[in-house]
């Protein structure tokens, strides 16, 4: 399959998901049926390239970045150059974001400069040993480490910028990349009056690690539906035998799954159960527990992949149905309801310009007045599973978050929408369950679009 036809098949299916969003925003009645909702049977409807097919496109997407992004965010946050400065086994967080594949570390020591001209555009610049060949120039490769040095000092005073941003952060750990002794390197080699020109590059970071550009938009929704296929073939009688079958075995299921598919995870898969006599109470954070799956209980995965740089974070729930059942009891069904319900009222309140903290307040406010037990810690999500950008809650603080939860809502941004709901179970004697509920999505500044769907429906284990 050739890049031009992978990239174009995705952007037309992200444009018409788009579209369908626009044309179908999500429900403020809880009576409704939830909008968006997808149910996806398996992986095996998604296409998978190999390891050597995924360079062209990832370096597409890179190049599109730094063509039309970069310069754009360098300009907001009023940086005439940006450093990012690494050594081979300690690279910067943000390194591999910026780089082409095939590149699996930053050899010796690796220096990228972006310089910002008068006409607004962004010279991509290396000081290597190594050249990396486009999109990047060599302004200087050979020689020993004193020489590369040397040559990055003059090649920032040839340039003359007023501001220089270097990834030193006490907040952003993706945005705190240039060690102490790359810094004392990097001051050694400048005049004195450059040394003062040396800013964080904190705000560009975040900015740069959170924005999804349109291509990337494009191919997210597929790399988010292998995870969701995978969950439903591990949540499903091919993997599944009550009273045999452990939590444990379904985890490594999934992830023996995704090694098959080449996708490799971020987290070991997690898998619990709930079921009528193990206590949920009100004030739990966490409700589950492990070992063999019986009929009637409830299960909860949590699962992360990444493919073509984008990575996902998905919860999903289950029931196992009891040899005379046809469906799950109702207040199960119920409680799964009210779970999409506080979606809506989480992603009602996406506003561009607001606040992580103020998101998380308006929405407990809004699912407190309806009676809603529920608790919020939705994260950003992209080149990592937990990226920079506005925290909105933390499943250990519901109050507000410094400094992470005082970031902006920008369009164009991917979050994890995550958290749970509470609710008395009728047909287990008015137990609570918990629903542990996590979707990818993104944030057009209008409205949040669930990337492959939602789940509305629990997966049936017969």
């Amino acid at each position: 399959m050739n890049t031009l036809s992978f990239l174009s098949r995705f952007a037309m299916a992200a444009t018409a998901l788009a579209l369908t969003a626009a044309c179908n925003p999500i429900s403020n009645s809880f009576a409704n049926e939830p909008e968006q909702g997808r149910v996806i049977e398996n992986a095996n409807a998604y296409a998978v390239l190999e390891p050597r097919q995924r360079i062209a496109p990832e370096n597409e997407m890179l190049n599109d970045r730094l063509d039309t992004l970069l310069p754009a965010l360098m300009e907001e946050q009023g940086l005439d150059m940006w450093l990012v400065l690494n050594r081979e086994k300690a690279e910067d967080p943000v390194y591999f974001s910026l780089v082409p594949q095939p590149t699996f570390a930053a050899r010796r020591t690796t220096m990228l400069v972006f310089n910002r001209l008068p006409d607004g555009t962004v010279e991509r610049l290396t000081v290597n040993t190594y050249p990396f060949g486009d999109p990047y120039e060599s302004a200087w490769s050979g020689g020993n480490l004193d020489e590369q040095w040397q040559a990055l000092g003059e090649l920032i005073v040839s340039k003359n910028p007023a501001r220089i941003g270097i990834n030193m952060s006490r907040d952003w750990s993706a945005a705190d990349g240039l060690s102490k002794a790359l810094y004392d390197r990097l001051i050694d080699v400048l005049p004195s009056d450059y040394q003062s020109r040396l800013v964080s590059a904190e705000n560009l970071v975040v900015r740069w690690v959170e924005s999804r550009s349109a291509k990337e938009l494009a191919v997210y929704p597929h790399i988010v539906g292998l995870a969701r296929g995978v969950i439903a073939e591990a949540f499903s009688a091919r993997v599944i035998t009550p009273g045999v079958t452990t939590t444990d075995d379904v985890a490594w299921y999934i992830r023996e799954r995704f090694e098959a598919l080449n996708l490799p995870i971020w987290f070991m898969p997690y898998v619990n159960f709930q079921r009528p006599g193990l206590d949920c109470a009100q004030d739990n954070p966490f409700c589950g527990e492990t070992g063999v799956i019986q009929r009637g209980d409830v299960l909860h995965t949590d699962v992360g992949i990444c493919y073509l740089k984008l990575c996902t974070d998905t919860q999903e729930m289950a029931y196992v149905l009891h040899n005379n059942e046809t469906d799950a009891p109702e207040g199960l069904k119920a409680a799964l309801r009210t779970g999409n319900h506080w979606q809506d009222i989480l992603t009602e309140n996406f506003v561009t310009g607001r606040s992580g903290n103020e998101i998380l307040a308006a929405t407990q406010q809004q699912a407190q007045a309806e009676g809603i037990v529920s608790s919020t810690y939705t994260h950003p999500i992209g080149f990592y599973g937990h990226a920079p950008g506005p925290t909105i809650g933390m499943w250990d603080n519901q109050g507000e978050t410094p400094i992470q939860g005082d970031w902006p809502l920008y369009p164009n941004t991917a979050y994890a929408i995550e958290g749970y709901v509470k609710q008395a179970v009728p047909e287990w004697g008015n137990q609570w369950v918990q629903m542990k509920l996590e979707q990818s999505a993104y944030f057009n500044g209008e409205h949040v679009i669930y990337l492959a769907g939602r789940q509305t429906q629990l997966h049936l284990i017969r």
